[in-house]
């Protein structure tokens, strides 16, 4: 399947659409058609309107969407903090994982921070039990540095299905 990919920064009317397909990804039975589902791990939503529109609207974060043949399919935030750019939220329409878009946007957001910020160094958190996930991010040249994190308690919005749920740190940094 060869889709024709477009990339830009969201701004507030994508608030809603991001939302939607960043949740649809990561939970519930929709999300299980692709391989990133946590639905298995986790009840309730990934984000939520105003969580989404709140990190628009910072100044050091951003948004960057994936369009394939003019149709929102992906979405990576993006967040500049003093150790580096920060990836999260990486969400790919679950019936289009594996087609290609997951590898074209994290390399389109990486250039993005690169333009935007001159960043060099890239952080993200993954949940430690996602062995297909770290290694698709090692593929794209991500190491684990060695720490872990407690996974953040947010009832309101999520709850574990499983005990003992850890974030890993993995890092990239890119040589100029």
């Amino acid at each position: 399947m060869t889709l024709k990919l477009s990339f830009y920064k969201a701004d507030k009317q994508d608030a809603e659409p991001l939302t939607s397909l960043i949740n649809s990804a990561y939970r519930g039975e929709a999300s299980r058609a692709g391989w990133t589902t946590e639905a298995d791990l986790l009840d309730g939503r990934r984000t939520d309107v105003d969580g989404v529109l709140k990190l628009i609207a910072e100044d050091d974060s951003m948004f960057i969407v994936c369009k394939a043949d003019s149709e929102l399919q992906g979405s990576i935030h993006l967040r500049n903090t003093e150790d580096g750019v920060h990836i999260g939220m990486f969400a790919v329409n679950p019936a289009l994982q594996g087609c290609g878009i997951g590898k074209a946007l994290l390399q389109a957001a990486e250039l993005a921070a690169q333009k935007t910020w001159s960043a060099n160094r890239f952080v993200m958190v993954v949940i430690s039990c996602r062995h297909e996930l770290i290694a698709f991010y090692e593929r794209r040249g991500y190491h684990y540095t060695g720490v872990n994190k407690a996974f953040p308690l947010n009832p309101s919005v999520w709850t574990p299905k499983v005990s003992d749920l850890a974030l890993v740190i993995l890092e990239k940094t890119l040589l100029f």
